[in-house]
């Protein structure tokens, strides 16, 4: 490995280190506040070093890892969510009787495995990445021990997430006892070349896709992803919602791209089913919750259905839509985990319906920012959610995907209703303040004020005006193309 290599690797550097340094803080003092602060600044390094390394790319490490445009667009986009979820997990943890600084380290760590997996290049990476990402989620999951929930949350994910792990595993040995390879690139030249089994490579193929959608939580893999998301700490959810998709999302449309993925007709077929289930499923359920964690859990499985939509379009454009969509996801999910964050209390986290009777008349701001995000995720005019839609829907009509654009139609019509039961249950004027709602904190912690002020900033800034973004996205899927270009294109 050059110097340039290690120049490369900056980022990654950062982010290792300050994990190391967050251990070396907690084992000689024990300080919140130090260990927050530590941990945004090295996050702030980890995003600008960014700018650096854009000298050096693209750049193939060690034949593991890729740097290039899309490698860094997406470390931005996961450093800037964690920052974000520093910023509020910061509050939260301030209110529970726990010792808290350990929950940084397992974050770091857990943005360190997406990390890994943006710039995979290899199984190796693809499959070291997954198992980093994993077990600090396990953790992290789990973190409040004194509340059942949250252990019940973290041993679903453990068992399901090690099942997932089998399959994806299985799926990457038959795919290099075919074709004798773990590289992205070589793969592709074997499948053009002709050597070994198609029938195998895409079993392979199909394994993979387990493992890959159990992390995107698509239907049918979509199980734990109510019950992990009430479980877990409300930071921890908005944690798994974004960055932990936003890795294995990247992942997945670099090594589409890099195989040409897109002309195995089998695989097509598969994705379009997954993306079908996923967006009819995710709202129907959804409209059955009462719990909001909840209903945003299966919110979550219909939006990584409308994401298939892009993906499926494939091409640059389709690329520059699955991008977009996913940083509209990322700005509305974590500031709707954000508000329900800052009302959760130590006993519980603000989760059922009852917690949001009546909140414009108690807590004018924080029901302000919960309906901007939910109208974003609606897709209602002027916010990012309704722009990145419009954006799926164009790339599925330039791919000609009809009936997907239909679906998709259809089911943001469904989720609408849903969204607006809670916006009506906010606004709504109770008679009295039910019971639970005396222990809700009444101040809003001024980290997490600056994180939701940032992210509704964001939210209608990009409604607006993403012609910025836009252009950004572009840059980065042209690289992805490019690169991929330098790849043999299979034909099946």
């Amino acid at each position: 490995m050059s110097g340039t290599d290690v120049l490369a690797l900056m980022p990654y550097l950062i982010l290792a280190g300050a994990t190391i340094i967050i251990m070396l803080l907690i084992g000689t003092r024990r300080s919140h506040f130090v260990v927050t602060v530590f941990s945004l600044l090295a996050l702030v390094g980890a995003f600008f070093s960014l700018f650096r390394v854009v000298a050096f790319a693209p750049r193939i490490i060690t034949g593991i890892l890729i740097i290039d445009q899309f490698t860094l667009f997406y470390l931005g986009l996961l450093f800037a969510a964690t920052f974000a979820i520093v910023l509020l997990a910061n509050g939260y943890l301030e209110n529970q009787n726990i010792k808290r600084e350990e929950f940084y380290l397992l974050l770091f760590l857990a943005t360190f495995g997406a990390s890994v997996l943006v710039a995979s290049y290899h199984f190796v990476t693809f499959f070291l990445g997954l198992e980093i990402l994993s077990v600090s989620l396990y953790t992290l999951i789990g973190y409040l021990r004194f509340r059942e929930q949250n252990i019940e949350a973290g041993i679903k994910y453990l068992i399901l997430a090690a099942a997932s792990s089998a399959f994806l595993l299985f799926g990457m040995a038959l795919v290099y006892a075919d074709l004798g390879t773990m590289e992205f690139p070589e793969i592709a030249k074997s499948l053009l070349l002709g050597y070994g089994d198609h029938v195998l490579s895409l079993t392979g193929f199909g394994l993979m896709i387990v493992g890959i959608g159990f992390k995107l939580a698509v239907v049918p893999f979509h199980m734990w992803t109510p019950d992990v998301y009430e479980g877990a700490p409300a930071p921890v959810t908005a944690f798994i919602s974004t960055v932990s998709k936003g890795g294995m999302f990247a992942l997945l449309l670099r090594f589409f791209a890099g195989i040409n993925g897109f002309q195995y007709g089998p695989l097509v077929i598969i994705f379009s089913i997954i993306a079908i289930a996923s967006m009819f499923i995710g709202n129907f359920l959804a409209l059955l919750q009462n719990n909001v964690k909840r209903i945003l859990a299966y919110s979550s499985i219909a939006h990584l259905g409308y994401l298939l939509v892009a993906f499926l379009a494939s091409g640059t454009f389709g690329v520059e839509a699955a991008t977009y969509y996913l940083v509209a996801y990322f700005i509305t999910t974590i500031g709707a985990f954000g508000v329900i964050t800052v009302l959760s209390t130590e006993d519980r986290d603000a989760d059922q319906m009852s917690d949001y009777q009546g909140l414009f008349w108690r807590r004018p701001w924080l029901a302000t920012v919960f309906t901007a995000m939910l109208f974003s995720l609606a897709g209602i005019p002027l916010t990012a959610g309704f722009v990145g839609k419009f954006y799926v829907a164009a790339a599925g009509v330039r791919a000609s995907l009809w009936y997907l654009v239909i679906i998709l139609v259809v089911n943001s019509a469904i989720g609408l209703y849903y969204y607006l039961r809670v916006v009506v249950a906010m606004y709504s004027k109770p008679e009295e303040l039910p019971e639970n709602q005396g222990k809700v904190s009444q101040a809003v912690p001024l980290a997490s004020f600056v994180a939701l002020l940032g992210i509704i900033i964001l939210l209608v800034w990009y409604g607006v005006y993403p012609a910025e973004l836009v252009a950004w996205i572009k840059s980065m899927a042209i690289s992805l193309n490019y690169m991929s270009s330098t790849f043999v294109t299979p034909v099946f």
